[in-house]
């Protein structure tokens, strides 16, 4: 996988448990998130892929009910060995602050060897991230190149461009079949069952 120019070193190998921490809003998952964790599973180091979602955006972004979207993601990733999704920012609750997080993982599981698994799309942003310096300390970032993005230290593209707007968006207006290719047909039904992303 290509490093972003100003990416940590790869921490040496260990003989702990080594997790990809893989956070997002998930809001909702796609299946260029799917791709993320199984490539990184492919052709990292890795034990397990530990998802994440945001109990409450930093950002003020609005969201889909958590419970929602925590089961979305289990309905997205269920199917891939060694991924597993967390609802430890629940149990932290308030603003979900990646810093914060994985702290928490790291006193709760010493023996962890953690890297943070980020779309090359979020690189423009890290300077907004809350000491994101440390976060590089706790879990030295995989960037997973995503097609679309041109910022200059971004890794070659191996995801597609697909836009959790877009796809809410889609959805919203009642076009579900636009996006029934990029998002997984499990949280599609689930999405249209509980009645998420539609406008009234």
């Amino acid at each position: 996988m290509a490093r972003a120019a100003d990416e940590p070193e790869a921490p040496a190998p260990t003989s702990g448990h080594r997790v990809a921490v893989f956070g997002g809003s998930f809001n909702p998952p796609h299946v260029a998130h799917v791709l993320a964790a199984v490539y990184v599973l492919s052709t990292e180091p890795l034990d397990e892929v530990l998802v994440v979602p945001v109990y409450r955006h930093p950002f003020s972004k609005e969201l889909a009910p958590f419970e929602d979207r925590l089961e979305m993601c289990r309905l997205a990733f269920a199917w891939i060995p060694r991924v597993r999704v967390s609802p430890v920012e629940r149990e932290l609750g308030g603003e979900s602050l990646t810093l914060r997080t994985l702290e928490h993982l790291r006193s709760t599981h010493p023996d962890w060897s953690m890297r943070l698994l980020l779309g090359a799309d979020v690189i423009a942003d890290l300077a907004k991230w809350h000491r994101f310096d440390r976060i590089a300390e706790l879990a030295p970032p995989l960037f997973v190149g995503r097609a679309g993005v041109t910022i200059e230290s971004a890794p070659e593209p191996m995801l597609p461009k697909i836009s959790s707007t877009e796809v809410r968006d889609a959805i919203g207006r009642g076009e579900s079949e636009r996006v029934d290719k990029l998002v997984p047909r499990e949280v599609l039904a689930y999405a249209a069952e509980h009645g998420l992303y539609r406008r009234s």
